[in-house]
């Protein structure tokens, strides 16, 4: 309830930003007229004043046009061309209209003592290839939109990629994982196994990993594949003879760098669903470095299918999937499959 009266209050406080901007905004050419002195009313039956009210009106309606139709439906789709002619009819129109409809000859208003000195207005129909003034005008409104839509984008992308790693570290550090590796070192203490203490060094080095590696942008590939291996040795605990399962690494990871607990939500996935002692169980991993790409491949046999909400892996899926978006865009390919007996994961990155 309090997260949702705290965005009330945002979008509220948006909405009447663009309220106060968009009448200041209109308020400049009644400002600047030299018909202020006169009332509002009388202002409006000034042919000068009209064409400049209605310009303003117009890159008013032009700015929005642009900040919620024109860029995020072309220019940001890669139709940059079609963008660019979009904006070249609007600077038109925004040239054109104003004399059409608004035009006023030096004959009929120079005589008249409110508009002497007053420099006449261009004839009908007159398009002004040459208006600085307007075309200076036009291209300010225009690069607020750019700044102001871009900015926003920047900051919702950084806002979901924060929500993501959240989510996502919320999920890896919790207590089911805990709870059963930390039954598995206990068993491993009762029967005084020499596989104790470094089963608690494994464990150390994740958590540490996590809590300060994880804030980084990017962590040496070598690292996180450090944190793999040390979180399938302490699932491998808890597995028997009933487990087919094989772990590959091919290539060398010195010298690459990745994104964070990038990879470990798939690895996640397959142990969730794919490690059933009471069943045959089946789980694949494949890790191939090649020189400026990583391919990974993880397969299980689907044998756990009623997990405890808050213990399955879909959400996890989801986040990672939008951080692939946010810090590999354009530069992975991720291929998820399913049946009713097998899940299959397929991911391609391009390193750094």
């Amino acid at each position: 309830m309090r997260h949702y009266l705290i965005e009330m209050k945002s979008e509220t406080r948006y909405l009447l930003f663009h309220i106060i901007g968009s009448l200041a905004f209109l308020s400049i050419p009644i400002i600047s007229s030299p018909d202020f002195n006169y009332d509002l009313a009388h202002q409006f039956k000034i042919p000068p004043f009209q064409r400049s009210f209605f310009s303003s009106v117009f890159l008013l309606l032009f700015f929005y046009l642009n900040y919620y139709y024109l860029i995020p439906k072309y220019y940001l789709n890669q139709k940059k061309t079609l963008f660019i002619v979009l904006i070249a009819v609007c600077l038109a129109l925004f040239l054109i209209l104003p004399n059409q409809f608004f035009h006023f000859e030096f004959g009929a208003m120079g005589k008249h003592p409110e508009f002497e000195g007053r420099a006449p207005g261009p004839p009908p129909g007159h398009f002004r290839f040459f208006d600085f003034g307007g075309i200076i005008s036009f291209a300010m409104i225009l690069s607020l939109s750019f700044l102001l839509k871009l900015n926003n984008q920047l900051s919702e992308i950084k806002s979901e990629k924060q929500n993501a790693e959240i989510s996502y570290l919320k999920a890896q550090i919790n207590p089911h994982f805990l709870f059963n590796t930390l039954n598995s070192l206990y068993a491993l203490a009762i029967i005084k196994s020499d596989e104790a203490p470094n089963a608690i060094l494994k464990l150390s080095g994740m958590m540490r990993y996590v809590v300060t590696e994880s804030s980084q942008d990017f962590v040496p590939l070598e690292k996180e594949i450090n944190y793999i291996n040390d979180y399938i040795a302490l699932q491998q605990l808890r597995m028997d003879d009933s487990t087919d399962f094989s772990f590959k690494i091919n290539g060398n990871p010195l010298g690459k760098a990745i994104a964070p607990l990038m990879l470990i939500p798939f690895i996640e996935n397959a142990f969730k669903y794919g490690l059933n002692p009471e069943e045959d169980s089946e789980i694949s991993i494949v890790l191939d470095i090649q020189d400026d790409s990583l391919l990974l491949d993880v397969k299980n046999k689907m044998v756990v299918d009623d997990l405890p909400d808050d213990l399955k892996t879909e959400t996890g899926i989801e986040n990672t999937t939008k951080r692939l978006d946010f810090i590999y865009p354009n530069k992975h390919q991720l291929k998820i499959t399913e049946d009713q007996n097998t899940y299959h994961i397929h991911l391609k990155l391009e390193l750094i």
